[in-house]
């Protein structure tokens, strides 16, 4: 992933086991984790893709008269891994009653494997492994080769109604000649159990990153197959609702072809956003129009110049002095007239001149009577 350019960067701990994997995420020390769909707790996983699938082999030893499960009654089975295969094998006892044909399961080591068949103190051997020739090979090389006799594969008939009942599971049908090409093993298809393994990240995982994981995986997927043939089994999680790990949103999206980019997902919020700085910006500018407009030669402003007036109204002392200021109102009134018609003036600014005047003729009346009272009691 570094060496294609990735935008995701992964830290790898080695937990050793996928049960020890999943306890970590469970636990939250992991924000991503390869986990077997049958353990740990994952309430809060959820897919980013499937890693690969492990497949149920029931095997028994060349010249074992053991064809079907009810053929194992009495018998004991070695499992390799049995810890993390518990529920695996729980579900199949309960299927076929096991208990009661009182069939013993029995953990096994691989190097203790060969030699426990061997000694029959194993009758058959239950493993889940990927098929891949690594896998194979090993397991191959637990029963002796003979020209004569050739180990066997014993179906899991009930592997649908297993699946069905315990959601991890799926039915497989494991192909003709998986195990030995010639003579085949098995001779034809045969029906048994998988479980699959799946890189989860916390469901709190953003989308974005997610999806940018998903298509790491798949980028790297490609090139590496090659070299390492079991990452062919790489594949897109499932998107059904009634999946047995939901997908992560950010996964769906960047399998479906539904990822966004930063534009796609913010183009409402920045569309809304440049309309209001937009707004902002014009009124800030028409406020500073209206505040530094003539700045130069701001005492013959119509506001100042009103303002102006005030004094001098409340100066004068006759009747022509009063009417002298309302001429000079009248004027500065009729010339912002005049602009305003023109388009050279705003409805703002006149609205405040309209204001400005309203006062100056309250001032006039008060004035005027004030002259008129004085003028009374001079007589």
């Amino acid at each position: 992933m570094a060496d294609a350019g990735a935008p995701v960067r992964v830290k790898v701990i080695d937990k050793g086991t996928a049960l020890d994997a999943g306890n970590a995420f469970a636990g939250g020390e992991t924000d991503l984790a390869v986990v077997r769909a049958d353990t740990g707790d994952l309430s809060s996983a959820r897919t980013v893709v499937v890693m690969a699938y492990a497949v149920t082999l029931l095997a028994v030893p060349p010249g074992s008269s053991i064809d079907t499960m009810d053929a194992l009654k009495g018998k004991t089975v070695g499992v390799i891994g049995a810890t993390v295969n518990q529920p695996l094998v729980a579900a199949i006892v309960k299927a076929y009653d096991l208990d009661r044909a009182k069939v013993s399961f029995k953990d096994i080591l691989p190097k203790d494997t060969a030699q426990a068949l061997q000694a029959r103190q194993l009758q058959a051997l239950l493993v889940v492994m990927p098929i891949s020739e690594k896998y194979l090979g090993m397991l191959r090389d637990v029963f002796p080769r003979s020209a004569k006799l050739r180990p066997g594969l014993v179906p899991i008939e009930l592997a649908g109604a297993i699946a069905a009942s315990a959601g991890a599971y799926e039915s497989y049908d494991l192909p003709k000649g998986t195990l030995r090409g010639s003579p085949a093993i098995p001779d034809e298809d045969l029906t048994t159990l998988r479980v699959p393994f799946y890189l989860v990240a916390n469901k709190k995982l953003g989308e974005t990153v997610v999806a940018a994981l998903a298509k790491s995986m798949m980028d790297v997927r490609r090139d590496l197959v090659g070299e390492y043939p079991l990452l062919a089994q790489i594949a897109p999680a499932s998107a059904d609702k009634d999946a047995y790990i939901p997908i992560h949103p950010g996964a769906a999206a960047y399998f479906d072809g539904e990822q966004q980019s930063f534009l796609d997902k913010y183009a409402d919020k920045l569309f809304y956003l440049s309309m209001i700085l937009g707004f902002v910006a014009s009124a800030l500018a028409a406020l500073w129009k209206f505040m530094m407009k003539d700045s130069g030669v701001a005492e013959d402003r119509p506001l100042t110049r009103l303002f102006r007036l005030t004094e001098e109204i409340n100066a004068a002392n006759s009747e022509a002095e009063l009417a002298d200021a309302e001429w000079k109102i009248d004027e500065i009134l009729k010339l912002e007239l005049e602009k305003y018609s023109r388009g050279e003036a705003e409805a703002a600014e006149y609205a405040a001149l309209g204001l400005a005047t309203q006062r100056l003729e309250r001032l006039i009346s008060q004035r005027r009577a004030g002259l008129g009272g004085r003028a009374r009691a001079a007589i």
